[in-house]
């Protein structure tokens, strides 16, 4: 049987995902592009501050939170 990998655009590529979960796929020459992406992913994923709210007894807690992307790679099949 076969099934179709999940695709999404990588730049100038196309990077392709087993729906297994049996890998990623991609051309050799696109492998440079997904390199340099990921350390521009690494260089501005850096911790920002925020001021902090002014917080009062009637605040309620916010809502969760999605955890942040551990890699840029990870973001691509959301």
């Amino acid at each position: 049987m076969v099934t179709k990998a999940l695709s999404a655009s990588l730049g100038d590529g196309e990077l392709s995902q087993c729906p297994d979960g049996h890998g990623v796929f991609l051309a050799r020459a696109d492998l440079g592009t997904l390199i340099e992406s990921e350390n521009d992913w690494h260089r501005h994923a850096g911790q920002h501050t925020a001021p902090m709210p002014r917080i009062t007894a009637d605040m309620a807690a916010p809502p969760a939170g999605k955890p942040p992307a551990r890699a840029w790679v990870e973001t691509l099949f959301e």
